[in-house]
């Protein structure tokens, strides 16, 4: 919070000056935002991406109303306890009204415990759910596993697709794919013939792809993210799999692109429109917000790529400063109010247009998107195209 000195200079401050300084003062009390990412380990690969785009939301955004907006930004490693200690001292010692992070699963969800615990808001940028009221402080910006996951299984029900294999993270977000594949597959008349699973540390998946090979599958979908959501496909393209593959949102990354290589040549995966936005109609209101979103990268961070996952990010700034202007018309930053009433305009933002969606967001639901929020997306030599 800024501070602001009077000197005393031969002449007394009257009691209604003292107080319209005091108001002046506070009205210019800086909003502070703790942002927590891994820019090391191996989630960094999504989670400097995310760094890029909070700078580029500050860049765009980085005063409401008057009020200055300071971003307090630390790496958690990739480790979730790490993302947690971070949290509370964001919250106990920096001070901060809301919370942005972190990359993956596991930590979001280690800081939204934080969060709930301490009344802090958090806008998490991973895909992560607590429902009822452990999650009361918290919602979430990337789509939902099961409205994704819906979009893929269409397309393979159009394709002809009999049966699809599973392989995915041993986590929180391998779960989220895997139950919205089963929920979706099979009453399409889709088997699923596996569930294999590996961590986001190993660097071989050689047991798990035979296993997925065995079960003969049409094609074959994939429940990871980053860097380490290639490790199944170039396991798969070793073991002379050529079937079809499909991913999740959670792989729409250039450095995914990079290290899949040739092995992930014709992938279809489903993802926010921002990803192809050039090539969405003009009368689509995410094409205009995705073009902003591009010109505040290249401010922020000159040689950054467009990506989905710094869009992300971007996206959950937009929530917070609209929020944010929201909140201030009843309480002041840096007190327990602003946190309760910044938590309430978060919880109810309307129609607020992104990157990735139009959110809607309600007090007792996490997510705020719906299906104008995602497109199908061809991986062809390197670019993703959109599928019509």
């Amino acid at each position: 919070m800024r501070k602001f000195l009077f000197a005393l200079t031969g002449c007394v401050m009257t009691g209604a000056a003292a107080l319209a300084a005091s108001v002046s003062a506070a009205e210019a009390a800086d909003i502070k935002i703790g942002f927590v990412t891994s820019l090391s380990g191996p989630v960094s690969s999504i989670g400097i991406p995310y760094d890029h785009g909070i700078k580029a939301g500050y860049a765009h955004v980085s005063e409401i109303d008057g009020n200055k907006i300071t971003l307090i930004a630390l790496d958690d490693a990739s480790d979730p306890s790490t993302a947690a200690k971070n949290a509370r001292k964001l919250i106990e010692e920096d001070k901060v009204d809301v919370l942005i992070g972190t990359a993956g699963a596991p930590g979001s969800l280690a800081m939204a415990a934080v969060s709930r615990e301490t009344k802090t808001p958090i806008i998490v940028i991973a895909n992560a759910n607590l429902p009822g009221s452990d999650g009361a402080w918290m919602v979430t910006v990337p789509q939902p596993a099961p409205l994704m996951v819906s979009a893929v299984v269409a397309e393979m029900k159009k394709s002809g697709i009999k049966s699809v294999g599973f392989i995915g993270f041993s986590d929180a977000w391998g779960d989220l794919v895997y139950n919205a594949l089963t929920a979706t597959a099979e009453p399409a008349g889709i088997k699923v013939t596996t569930n294999e699973r590996y961590a986001r540390a190993d660097t071989s998946v050689t047991a798990q792809a035979l296993k997925v090979v065995a079960s003969r599958p049409d094609a074959v979908i994939t429940g990871g993210s980053g860097t380490p959501g290639a490790l199944p496909y170039l396991a798969l393209a070793e073991r002379g799999y050529k079937g079809p593959i499909y991913g999740t949102h959670a792989l729409i990354n250039p450095d995914f692109v990079r290290v899949g290589a040739a092995s992930v040549e014709g992938l279809i995966a489903p993802t926010g429109p921002v990803v192809v936005s050039e090539q969405l109609p003009d009368d689509n209101p995410i094409k205009k917000v995705g073009a902003e979103y591009k010109a505040a990268l290249a401010k922020a961070v000159p040689t950054a790529t467009p990506n989905a996952f710094s869009a992300y990010s971007f996206d959950g700034w937009l929530i917070f400063v609209d929020a944010a202007k929201r909140a201030l018309k009843t309480a002041q930053p840096g007190t327990p109010e602003y946190r309760v009433a910044l938590r309430d305009a978060i919880v109810s933002t309307k129609e607020l247009v992104g990157t990735h969606a139009v959110y809607n967001f309600k007090p007792d639901e996490r997510y705020g998107t719906d299906e104008r929020s995602r497109v199908l997306v061809k991986l062809e030599k390197g670019a993703w195209k959109l599928i019509k």
